[in-house]
């Protein structure tokens, strides 16, 4: 891949944001198609908040387009001039791009979630589903569970949070509840960034999800994350976050090349490799 003067850089916010895998799977794509852009990864710490702020506006002045991750989905929705409805009605943005030096805001985490979930078998009507985590990953997910007929229940370690969500999610039209202890559920979904270093706990106890058949970890690591393994070796179906990440980003990318089709196996089998390295 060869930058020049005329290259259109792409870059995705976030912090943590070593561990991402959507530089490789854009400029994959990129590469596929004979574009001449270029996707990075920019770490933005979350304080001070005004260093947000300045490369949003950064990226409006030069006509910059991206992703967003955690931390920074809630605050970027707030600052964009423009958005989608789904962008509106999940409270996050994780995609982004600019209109007569305007930046506009969209969320593909909820048609992200709702692939990923369907490939696993789940996404039905009238299913109970646990998130696990109450940001902008968890917001897509509630949004997906309204659209399904989902009744949602909703686990953090901070009980204010939880109680907030529920009642957010109530509000787009979720049964929502807190659930503070064992909840019995058809699908446990881990919408918060525990299990991206080898070290971390487990997002929830296995035994306090009885009869739980399915179970996306929104979390992507070489070998999967521990969830996955001990979720399976319960004989629980369960995928961590690369199936996600591969269709959120699928359908950021034809946002951000309207009329072009995103190279959907390209971008897969980069997400592969990088996995397997």
């Amino acid at each position: 891949m060869e930058i020049s003067a005329k290259t259109r850089l792409f870059t995705v916010i976030g912090d943590p944001v070593a561990h991402s895998l959507s530089p490789a799977m854009h400029n994959a794509a990129f590469r596929a198609l004979g574009l001449d852009a270029v996707y990075v990864a920019l770490r933005v710490p979350p304080v001070p908040p005004e260093a947000l702020r300045a490369v949003l506006a950064m990226q409006a002045a030069t006509g910059g387009a991206g992703n967003v991750t955690v931390p920074h989905k809630e605050a970027v929705e707030g600052f964009v001039a423009r958005k989608t409805d789904v962008c509106a009605r999940v409270g996050a943005c994780n995609t982004f791009w600019t209109e007569d030096g305007a930046l506009v805001g969209d969320n593909t985490d909820v048609f992200g979630v709702a692939t990923a979930l369907e490939r696993l078998g789940a996404a039905k009507r009238g299913e109970r589903w646990l998130v696990i985590g109450t940001g902008g990953s968890a917001r897509a997910t509630a949004v997906t569970a309204a659209d399904r007929g989902a009744t949602l229940f909703v686990r953090s370690r901070d009980g204010a949070r939880a109680k907030a969500f529920a009642t957010w999610a109530k509000g787009i039209g979720v049964a929502t509840s807190v659930a503070d202890g064992p909840v019995e559920v058809d699908v446990a979904i881990n919408a918060t960034p525990l299990g991206l270093a080898g070290h971390d706990p487990l997002p929830v106890d296995l035994n306090h999800i009885p009869g739980v058949q399915r179970a996306l970890d929104l979390v992507y690591a070489p070998g999967e994350t521990r969830w996955v393994h001990a979720l399976r070796e319960r004989g629980i179906a369960a995928a961590d976050g690369r199936e996600m990440l591969v269709q959120q980003g699928a359908a950021a990318f034809e946002r951000f090349f309207p009329g072009t089709a995103a190279p959907t196996e390209v971008m897969r089998a980069a997400v592969v490799r990088a996995l397997r390295s």
